[in-house]
């Protein structure tokens, strides 16, 4: 057994009066009939589990990360967001889990269109497909000290990515212009809605 298995077995093993591979079996069972649908299910609360998701986007069980991506998206399928605490659920029981930033991380876009018609589709870490607009809207935060930028897209029910540099750089070479709210900002167009990053007058 190779490391990243041991690891995938430590993560499959309970705390906290549940088991994580009670989870990942109940979202392997609702997988097989498409997306679980994690919005209808409201289980009684079992404890919190040693499992973390860094800012990178990377899960940890019990410290050491969880190197098998098919478990990854396994538990990231069942996973919850309610008021700003994260819970991975199941039919039956819900525990808690630790997210430092965001659940997701954006690592790629692809543009379809041009102009303001033009929509800029993301992927996540565990390959999430999303397409900013309405429904899925880009912001950015500023570090009150540094001013550095943090963009974020929303993922589904309230759970957001973290757009990596990489991506974001990409998004401000092909940003353009356009009144908010009677400012003038820099930002970008996707799904016929535009998402600011920055007032333009602060370009430099």
């Amino acid at each position: 057994m190779g490391k990243d298995d041991h690891n995938m077995d430590n993560a499959a093993r309970g705390a906290a009066g549940t088991t994580a591979d009670s989870v990942a079996a109940a979202a392997r069972k609702a997988g097989r009939r498409g997306p679980p649908p994690v919005h209808l299910w409201n289980p009684p609360f079992c404890g919190d589990l040693d499992m973390r998701i860094a800012r990178d986007g990377t899960w940890f069980y019990l410290g050491t990360p969880i190197g098998r991506k098919p478990l990854v998206k396994l538990f990231s399928s069942v996973l919850k967001r309610e008021g700003d605490s994260y819970f991975l659920v199941t039919p039956v029981e819900k525990v808690g889990i630790t997210v430092d930033d965001a659940p997701f991380v954006a690592i790629d876009f692809r543009i379809e269109g041009e102009g303001r018609a033009q929509r800029v589709i993301f992927t996540t870490q565990v390959d999430d497909e999303v397409t900013a607009g309405p429904e899925n809207p880009i912001r950015v935060t500023r570090d009150p000290e540094t001013g550095e930028p943090a963009p974020y897209v929303m993922i589904r029910a309230g759970m957001e990515a973290l757009i990596d540099r990489k991506s974001f750089y990409r998004l401000v070479e092909i940003g353009t212009e356009a009144e908010t709210g009677g400012v003038e900002q820099f930002g970008i167009w996707s799904d016929g809605v535009f998402f600011p990053f920055i007032p333009a007058a602060e370009l430099v």
